[in-house]
């Protein structure tokens, strides 16, 4: 008989999203789930989908459904629970933008919000989803950070901001999904001073409850003193004023192409700061995933849950090749497991 299974945090099983059925995301959930990464945990999607995942990867799990979250705790090891939440049609192509799909993920999301928020899992895995096809489904979401903030907060809850961690550097962001100009535009002091807060309160989670927060300059060499831009004098200098009269350990801002450096932390090289707080996307996410995107780690901060995911898109060029990695997912695993203890 198989022994029962406790979930990662003694009370609740780990919930995984699909993702879209169309990338790499079943198949990187099937390869979780032939070692203990995936224990205690299940997928809210499409069984089928699964089952030709395990198939396109070359694996002999099976795949069960289940109808509520607590029972995937009693399944044997290696044994995909599924809670079908969307049935797309055996012809869905591979590799490709399809509404169809976007919609499922985006279901798929929803479902995983509400049992979270019902306290039925323990914390949330996503999935990657494919941004155009959830456009061309007219979900209006540029992303998983928007979408779980409408859902878990409602639009005028508390904000959320996004975190690439590994093991060596954590970045969060100001802004996240719009062009580089409305970035720059939605780089004020509220924002600023807004994501240093959530720093600050989110950082206990992983084991350090007054984090030294480095600011990045929006600018080349942080404005050199308005010469380059005058953000950091008028805006993000303000913000880390105020933020470090409420107790905040935060400081900068620094220049833009050495602060990561400063800040990343290895055996030898111990690291001055904690996080580095970057003013936009690829500022912030770049330094991580050139570590190495297989470890690296997407954190949402501000949620009333733990929610995590790989910090790679949906691969559609491997979509059915059973060649993905599923590296990043496992991390992503493991770090939503860590975090829902000490939560």
């Amino acid at each position: 008989m198989t022994p029962h299974r406790e979930a990662p945090s003694g009370k609740a099983p780990l919930a995984i999203t699909m993702g879209d059925a169309c990338g790499i995301g079943p198949e990187i959930i099937a390869m979780a789930f032939r070692g203990e990464a995936a224990a205690g945990a299940f997928v809210l999607g499409d069984v089928d989908v699964m089952r030709r995942a395990v198939r396109q990867t070359g694996g002999l799990q099976a795949v069960a459904v289940i109808e509520r979250p607590a029972d995937a705790l009693a399944l044997p090891p290696g044994c995909i629970g599924v809670l079908p939440v969307v049935q797309l049609p055996d012809s869905l192509p591979q590799g490709q933008i399809d509404a169809r799909a976007g919609a499922a993920a985006h279901d798929c999301i929803r479902r995983a919000c509400e049992l979270a928020l019902a306290g039925q899992v323990a914390a949330l895995v996503t999935a990657p989803i494919h941004k155009e096809a959830l456009s061309a489904a007219g979900i209006a979401f540029p992303g998983h950070t928007e979408m779980l903030q409408a859902y878990a907060n409602g639009p005028e809850g508390p904000p959320v901001r996004m975190m690439l961690a590994n093991d060596e550097l954590k970045t969060v962001l100001v802004t996240i999904h719009m062009s580089l100009r409305q970035a720059i535009e939605r780089v004020d002091f509220d924002n600023v001073l807004q994501t240093l807060r959530i720093v600050h309160r989110s950082a206990r989670l992983w084991g350090q409850p007054a984090p030294r927060i480095a600011v990045a300059g929006l600018n080349p060499h942080a404005g050199e003193g308005g010469l380059f831009g005058d953000e950091e004098l008028r805006v993000i200098g303000p913000a880390i004023e105020a933020a470090c009269a409420e107790g905040i350990a935060a400081s900068g801002p620094y220049a833009p192409d050495t602060v990561f450096m400063r800040a990343r932390n290895t055996l030898d090289h111990p690291g001055e700061f904690d996080v580095v707080v970057a003013m936009y996307h690829d500022q912030g996410l770049i330094p991580v995933k050139y570590l190495g995107v297989e470890r690296g780690v997407n954190v949402t901060l501000g949620l009333p849950f733990i929610r995590t995911s790989p910090d790679h898109g949906t691969a559609f060029d491997l979509a059915g090749s059973g060649r993905a990695d599923p590296s990043s997912l496992v991390s992503a695993i493991e770090m939503a497991r860590r975090l829902a203890a000490a939560a």
